[in-house]
């Protein structure tokens, strides 16, 4: 939350003092058009050259490709008003439609290529036409990186705003999708070193068991990073508070408020990407009739909402005796 005093005071998207909305769309679709491609140039490269590797990349960029239309239904309902039926609006369904892409990368991705890989060491097949996959993989590795670089652009951008570090915004912070893409895209990159390596091993040593351990190593990646994400949205659809330096400005900001003078209680939670409901405890300045305060509340309440990262704001009176907050 800005204090009235301060405009243009430098937003950050996980702090009451955003101005804007997560805009992780350009990431998705970019991250969309790259995994469609590659899928489609692994899935040809493996029925060509029968190797187990490179199966296991066309199965994992397959779920990328169908998780990243999770992800922008994730933003396009998450970005919906909100109404008299979802009072703090519907920022919670990017969490959800980011839970349901994280499953799907577990079950499309990790279990498939695991399976598969098991299934080559049992009964392992030669492959040929390695040069095919090597080009393949080659492709993919830039097109993979593209992505990868959008999606490290923005969480540069975003973390410099908030001045956090990036690795620590894309695991902890609130813009789901965003972290999702990033997540995947490095995983990618991964597991095209991983599958080269086995198909390499495989070229040399003329063993498909090498090739057959590609596969389930990059399944087992893809089962980490599923997990990872599972944990992470599980976290904000419980409810997660801000780091306690937004707490901390958003307690300074209700201070610089004209009509407060104290505030005795203050609770911020994630309620969507970027967006904040604030509940607190304050002491009016004045000693106004009961009627003068309720309006004089529902005033404040609207002025705060007006901020973009704040969904919802409630305030009530303070307990005389109550101890102030020391911000």
């Amino acid at each position: 939350m800005n204090a009235p005093a301060a405009p243009g005071t430098p937003a950050s998207p996980d702090s009451p003092a955003a101005t804007e909305r997560p805009s992780s769309s350009l990431a998705v679709v970019v991250a969309f058009v790259a995994n469609v491609l590659v899928a489609i140039a692994k899935s040809a490269a493996a029925a060509l050259t029968g190797s187990a590797s490179m199966l296991a990349e066309a199965a994992h960029s397959w779920a990328d490709a169908g998780n990243e239309i999770f992800l922008i239904v994730a933003d396009r309902k998450a970005a919906r008003p909100r109404d008299a039926a979802h009072p703090l609006g519907y920022g919670r369904e990017s969490y959800v439609w980011s839970l349901f892409a994280a499953v799907g990368l577990f079950t499309a991705g990790a279990v498939v290529s695991v399976t598969h890989g098991v299934q080559e060491l049992l009964e392992p097949e030669p492959a040929s036409d390695f040069a095919i996959a090597y080009v393949v993989l080659a492709v993919a590795f830039v097109l993979e990186g593209a992505s990868f670089a959008q999606s490290l652009v923005q969480i540069r951008r975003d973390a410099r705003r908030l001045g956090r570090p990036a690795v620590d915004l894309a695991l902890n912070g609130s813009n789901s999708t965003l972290r999702a893409v990033l997540a995947e895209d490095a995983a990618a990159l991964i597991g095209l070193v991983l599958a080269a390596t086995g198909i390499l091993l495989h070229q040399v040593t003329g063993s498909a068991v090498y090739d057959a351990i590609g596969s389930i190593l990059i399944g087992v990646l893809l089962g980490v990073v599923a997990i990872v994400l599972i944990g992470r949205n599980r976290r904000f659809l419980v409810g997660v508070v801000p780091p306690s330096d937004v707490r901390q400005r958003a307690g300074r900001a209700l201070l610089a408020l004209p009509d407060v003078d104290r505030v005795t209680y203050l609770h911020l939670e994630f309620i969507g990407p970027e967006r904040l409901s604030l509940v607190a405890a304050v002491d009016l300045a004045g000693d106004d009739p009961e009627s003068g305060v309720a309006l004089r509340l529902r005033t404040l309440e609207r002025s705060i909402e007006e901020i973009p990262a704040i969904g919802s704001a409630v305030l009530t009176l303070s307990v005389r005796d109550e101890p102030s907050l020391d911000f």
